[in-house]
């Protein structure tokens, strides 16, 4: 899998700590964080992941209240690129490792643009170090990776609802530009 690409290809069916196949209410941002922390937590499921040195790769997990939940391994030098969640909010946890997250502190307009030139100031950078998570709303514009040349990291994340699509962009210097969008059907 390219390190762009979103972790939708069907493989096993995992049941979290703490999760039961009913659905509940729908989970909020301090739902899904407290989630990704517990799982990130449990070492056996951590330590089942299968990693390859080119990839990343994953696992399907069973989210709360019907919310979508992966369990992440990135090798060395792998990441996201830029991209949102489609309007679902989410959060995510490192289990092993640390992600390096940068992020945008702006509400981007969902549709109707293509490139937009971002004010000074809106960027966020963060270390998301194994045993740590965050959350965020739904317009979260960011880029994940794992900065490390020599280790994997493994992260858990989780969306409400189930992403209905990424958008994917390209970011030189101040100017945003979208490049395109994928849906569920492409990462089957």
């Amino acid at each position: 899998m390219s390190p762009s690409a979103h972790p939708s290809t069907p493989g096993p069916h995992v049941s979290a700590p703490g999760t039961t196949a009913a659905a509940s209410a729908a989970p909020n941002e301090a739902d899904l964080l407290d989630f990704v922390r517990r799982t990130a937590a449990d070492a056996s499921l951590v330590s089942s992941l299968p990693l390859d040195p080119q990839g990343r790769t994953w696992i399907r997990l069973e989210g709360p209240g019907g919310s979508e939940a992966w369990l992440i391994g990135w090798p060395p030098g792998t990441g996201t690129g830029w991209h949102d969640h489609g309007g679902s909010h989410g959060a995510f946890a490192t289990a092993a490792g640390t992600l390096r997250e940068d992020s945008l502190a702006a509400r981007l307009p969902a549709e109707g643009w293509k490139t937009l030139e971002l004010a000074a100031d809106l960027d966020r950078s963060r270390s998301v170090e194994a045993g740590e998570g965050r959350a965020f709303g739904p317009h979260h514009v960011h880029e994940v990776r794992n900065e490390s040349t020599t280790r994997h990291t493994i992260s858990v994340h989780a969306y409400y609802p189930p992403l209905p699509l990424i958008r994917r962009f390209s970011r030189t210097g101040a100017v945003l530009r979208l490049e395109h969008v994928e849906r569920p059907e492409d990462w089957q």
